[in-house]
């Protein structure tokens, strides 16, 4: 799931305010309502491609201009205000607008950096003239402490009640010029790892190969053929009870879910992490902090009737909200979470044979690991994570290759992902079963994660007042420790045995009650 928006400028017309015209033409907001019953919900933005630029003409406006001018109109700025704001360096963007623009290229993405620029210019200059016109009112309210004589004074009054009026009004337009830019520089994805291959899909390159495909001396069957065989599953009940794509887990499957999901634990677990398990309802401003706005029409967030919740499609969302709008010590860093939630997909646009039975599906069992940690540590946390899952698939004994993915198969919040695909013998090909992605401050910026520095702060000789260091961004990780269904495939395609049974990996046997394989049930 991943951040591809764009959405156009708010409509300013001609605002006249003294001697500062304030003009641009117009452009439009285009937005999805949410629906009136659990469906999707329609995060992405849309635009017009082309935004005409917006000029702010200024002139040197003195108290006593003002004070002859007709009193300002009222504004007819009208913006969408954002349901959150996030840090962004909007500086740093404008000082770094190339590699930017190729970096949005690069990714597929349809943000508007050249509106963002021209939004951003717009706030600076606007925000200079509101600054102004304040000073001259402080200027005539000083004037007014003194002794004047009555006319005088009548006439620093008017000035006064004409600064006020003419600040009130740019002071309005300037907060929901700031709403379009945070808007507008929402949709801007994260920046790219130097070494991540440009290009879609197919153009991601292979980082490792571990062990070599099963080689089977009968008839292969499906995960779909051994789970009717072995009474494991049933898709007819729940497409009844529930509609396509899911799924009632009967008999071992059930014992072999549980099993999954508390081996990884206690694996995960050993290596420092912190139990969860999370909500799996959450608010759709959480949903989009953690930078999950669909692609077009195909989103995979449900959303619930007259309400801002929505359904987690994965406990990374839930996990990055632990320690929303907070500041964290530099001790506590790293923070390691391992969670296990069910979550839930549309999975909008799935179809055919190779998503079906388990692969594919809307409600499904996972674990998944999260890190916060400090700038310069990411990119080995990230490694860190992807070597958890290598030893945990290893362990089970999958043979898989892990991909560094191309920048057009990234998300908008991944920095770098890694994806790890299984060699599904049923299915006669490979299928993804994790990702592991370091996120950067993407997401930290919205969800306004930081932590202060550890170090000694120091004294000013001049007031004794003491510094404290200031605050910095953390850096997030997510990586899948544990997809079940997608395991179960794997597991019951590669370890299934002549005679219709299949075997348990040991590691697992441990967590089934001592259930060591699956036989074929007698009619």
């Amino acid at each position: 799931m991943a951040l591809q928006c764009r959405l156009s400028g708010a409509t300013f017309q001609s605002l006249k305010l003294a001697t500062i015209p304030i003009s641009s033409s117009s452009s439009r907001f285009i937005f999805r309502t949410l629906p009136k019953t659990l469906n999707l919900a329609l995060f992405s933005r849309h635009s017009a491609p082309k935004a005409p630029p917006f000029s702010v003409l200024i002139r040197t406006l003195s108290a006593p201009a003002v004070a002859a001018a007709p009193a300002a109109e009222t504004s007819d700025i009208k913006v969408v205000k954002p349901q959150w704001n996030a840090a962004i360096d909007f500086k740093w963007i404008r000082d770094n607008k190339e590699a930017v623009a190729v970096n949005i290229k690069n990714r597929n993405s349809n943000a508007n950096l050249e509106l963002v620029l021209q939004l951003y210019d717009k706030m600076l200059n606007l925000q200079k003239e509101v600054e102004r016109l304040r000073g001259e009112r402080n200027n005539v309210a000083n004037k007014m402490k003194g002794k004047l004589e009555p006319a005088e004074r009548q006439k620093l009054i008017e000035e006064g009640k004409n600064l006020k009026e003419a600040l009130t009004t740019l002071e309005e337009d300037l907060v929901k010029l700031r709403d379009e830019l945070q808007i507008e520089a929402q949709c801007i994805p994260n920046l790219t790892h130097p070494d991540v291959p440009i290009g879609w899909e197919d153009s991601s390159k292979l980082r490792n190969m571990v062990g070599s495909p099963r080689k089977f001396d009968f008839p292969v069957k499906d995960h779909l053929q051994l789970g009717k065989e072995l009474d494991l599953f049933d898709f007819d009940a729940a497409a009844e009870v529930s509609g396509s794509k899911f799924y009632y887990l009967k008999n071992e499957a059930v014992m072999l879910e549980m099993a999954l999901v508390n081996w990884t634990l206690t694996e995960v677990m050993k290596r420092g992490f912190t139990p969860l398990t999370t909500p799996e309802i959450v608010r759709s401003s959480v949903v989009e902090k953690c930078g999950f706005q669909p692609r077009g029409e195909n989103t995979q967030v449900y959303s619930i009737e007259d309400s801002d919740q929505c359904l987690i499609g994965t406990a990374e969302i839930p996990v990055g909200g632990i320690h929303m709008d907070s500041i964290v010590a530099e001790s506590a860093l790293p923070l390691k979470y391992v969670a296990f939630s069910h979550c839930f997909r549309t999975e909008a646009g799935a179809a055919g044979t190779a998503t079906r039975g388990l692969y594919r599906v809307h409600q499904f069992s996972k674990v998944e690991m999260f890190i916060l940690c400090r700038q310069e540590e990411s990119d080995m946390y990230h490694e860190e994570l992807i070597k958890i899952e290598e030893d945990l698939f290893s362990s089970l004994g999958l043979h898989f290759k892990i991909l560094d993915m191309a920048t057009g198969d990234l998300g908008a919040p991944a920095y770098r992902k890694f994806d790890v695909e299984a060699w599904m013998p049923g299915l006669e090909r490979y299928g993804e079963i994790s990702s592991a992605s370091n996120c950067t401050d993407y997401q930290s910026r919205r969800l306004g994660i930081r932590y202060r520095p550890s170090e000694s702060p120091s004294t000013t000789s001049k007031k004794g007042k003491t510094n404290v260091a200031a605050t910095k961004i953390v850096h997030t990780l997510n990586a899948t420790a544990c997809a079940v269904p997608r395991m179960l495939v794997c597991l019951l395609e590669n370890f299934q045995q002549e005679d219709g049974s299949v075997s348990i990996p040991h590691p697992l046997r441990p967590f089934t009650g001592g259930v060591e394989a699956i036989y074929p049930k007698s009619r």
